[in-house]
């Protein structure tokens, strides 16, 4: 494992180079388009390859199982009940029979245990601290979703509490509306009496069937787009998650194809695990359907933000030389866009446009916002403003938040007492920053000269290793 790990990572960092190279060949501006059309998807999938070597997505995967065991049931009880009052209830069954598919009879047979489970939940008995026990199981579900695919969006923060409870309880009650209402109309559509006898003519039938496959991979198609566009804490496009949820659905259609081959069939897991072997393979199924998910979520992560392929993870730890360009890099934008009227930058616009990874910069703005030098505006996607004038606030400001935010490290340092000559050296060079830039404010930075674009490309490279 770890040689073909390496292999993959010098393939990476092979493509890398490529895509930013202007030869024509390397697939950069000056590529024909059938050279970027092979070589953008080479870098997607050999970068989503190594996320999954590297064993996150894996772990991610196997805890979804977890808590998708416990919440299955309470899920599907407040689905159960908002269809009920859209009269498409009895549409959940054919809907679970369907997903689970892939495991034959046993399939069958978990379908009917969960609607028996299901048919037994009564709110009335549970009152209220159980339905809100139930509700939490609910949500923890898509926290944990959302979590992981905010892991792989490179992004620090959660939904806010007030955002949690307004998108989480919309996706519960619009979600299974939407899918499973769905999946009704075009069962009745294909069971009808005029389907039925269209069907009885020559290949129609062939056709029909053809047709009624491709609109079940259609529908699982929407649903990965909705969760990729949805659930991420940032701005994910439409095309993107689209890409991710088509990748999603044709790896569902195989795995499921496959599982039902070679798995299922097998008399092994039965001799093996005996009564416990629908169980065995119904955590398989449901740990195999997640990866899928979080794979489809990296594709559209990385075909949104091709600069983060070769970009380590937010374990790496950033070199100080390396966060002081970030800030600056991102003090200049704020107060320059503040200044010239355009329009506030958010963290995800800054993110994409300076290629700076997520958890560096969400860091930096930490450290600047709690030294009162930005504050944030809006809702959803937070901007970002000048929180004092520029024009008095001088450029060293924004090196000493980063200091302070760094914070005096381990109490041991510095108990034995440091020798005059240190604390006299120290002194020396914030003097000698302080009459550097005596005279550099905020302002005369952000508007004196271009944008630093080699400042950018450093901060980058020294930050992602790329």
């Amino acid at each position: 494992m770890r040689f073909g790990s390496d292999k993959l990572r010098s393939l990476r960092e092979a493509l890398a180079v490529r895509q930013e190279a202007p030869d024509p060949q390397a697939g950069g501006p000056g590529a024909s388009l059938w050279q970027r059309f092979l070589t953008v998807p080479l870098r997607i999938i050999t970068a989503v390859i190594q996320d999954f070597l590297q064993g996150q997505l894996t772990l991610r995967a196997m805890s979804l199982v977890y808590i998708s065991l416990l919440s299955m049931v309470p899920l599907i009880a407040i689905s159960f009940s908002v269809l009920k009052g859209f009269g498409v209830h009895n549409r959940i069954e054919p809907f679970l029979k369907e997903a689970l598919k892939p495991l034959g009879a046993k399939g069958i047979e978990i379908t009917n245990r969960i609607i028996e489970f299901v048919d037994r939940i009564e709110v009335g008995v549970l009152g209220f601290v159980g339905f809100l026990l139930l509700f939490y199981t609910v949500v923890s579900l898509l926290q944990k979703v959302e979590r992981s695919f905010n892991y792989i969006w490179h992004v620090p923060t959660e939904r806010s509490i007030a955002h949690k409870f307004r998108d989480y309880l919309s996706a519960v009650i619009l979600g299974p509306v939407l899918v499973i209402g769905a999946t009704g109309i075009i069962a009745s559509l294909m069971s009808s009496t005029v389907m039925q006898s269209i069907a009885g003519f020559g290949p129609m039938g062939v056709l029909i069937e053809i047709a009624g496959r491709l609109t079940s991979f259609a529908l699982v198609v929407g649903a990965m787009t909705f969760l990729y566009a949805f659930l991420p804490n940032t701005q994910v496009r439409l095309g993107p998650a689209a890409l991710g949820g088509l990748v999603a659905g044709a790896m569902w259609a195989l795995t499921g194809w496959g599982f039902a081959s070679f798995i299922v069939g097998s008399a092994a897991y039965t001799v093996i695990y005996s009564v416990f072997a629908t169980l065995v393979l119904f955590m398989i199924w449901l740990y195999l359907v997640w990866l899928i998910v979080l794979m489809g979520s990296a594709v559209s992560f990385y075909s949104q933000n091709p600069h983060y392929i070769g970009i380590k993870r937010e374990a790496v730890q950033y070199g100080i030389k390396a966060m002081e360009r970030v800030a600056l890099i991102a003090v200049y934008h704020i107060v320059r866009s503040w200044y010239k009227g355009e329009a506030p930058w958010t963290a995800e616009r800054l993110a994409r446009e300076t290629h700076v990874p997520m958890p560096a910069l969400s860091q930096v703005i930490g450290a600047l916002e709690k030294a009162g030098l930005i504050e944030r505006g809006g809702d959803d996607q937070p901007t970002f403003l000048p929180a004092c004038p520029p024009e008095d606030t001088p450029v060293k400001a924004v090196l000493d938040a980063l200091r302070a935010d760094a914070g005096t490290g381990h109490p041991a340092i510095g108990q034995g007492g440091s020798p005059d000559a240190v604390e006299e050296l120290l002194s020396r060079m914030d003097c000698a920053l302080s009459a550097e830039f005596e005279r550099e404010t905020l302002k005369s930075f952000a508007l004196n000269g271009a944008a630093p674009e080699q400042m950018v490309k450093s901060a980058a490279r020294e930050l992602g290793g790329v």
